[in-house]
């Protein structure tokens, strides 16, 4: 007895063609993309380089090493917006508010640092050649 719930299998129907697979292996020009837009997603934070190092870490190489890389730098930097904004509001506090001024600039330096490295990570990466930042705390191996 059949289910009349599952459509009968017509012998003559044309091929359909396969989907792509969720979890197939990325092309070398998708590896060298993807690698290169997790640095470049460093301009908008920690989670570009956080979705591209999970979604494909497992299908590129490349990607894999690159979005490790971008993905640790953003750690990084988010421990220094983090600790800038603690120590400038003490001594912001401290000062009355002279340090408003310091903190601004400091805050100013720190996203010109990021956006800068991760353009040059995207060049490089962009190129197919791995990229290593000057300062980055590497939490994940």
């Amino acid at each position: 007895m059949t289910d009349p719930s599952v459509p009968p299998h017509d012998p003559n129907a044309a091929p359909q063609p396969a989907a792509a697979e969720a979890g197939a292996p990325l092309s070398q020009e998708q590896d060298v993309q993807w690698g290169s837009f997790a640095h470049l997603g460093g301009i908008l934070g920690i989670l570009p380089s956080l979705i591209i190092w999970l979604v494909f870490k497992d299908r590129g190489r490349f990607t894999a090493t690159e979005s490790k890389e971008a993905l640790n730098f953003q750690i990084t930097a988010l421990i220094g917006w983090v600790a800038l904004f603690i120590v400038s509001s003490i001594l912001t506090a401290v000062t009355f508010g002279l340090f408003g001024f310091v903190a601004s600039l400091l805050y100013l330096a720190l996203w010109a640092a990021v956006v800068v490295f991760s353009v040059l990570g995207f060049l490089k990466a962009k190129e197919g050649q791995h990229y290593r930042y000057p300062f980055a705390i590497r939490l994940i191996k």
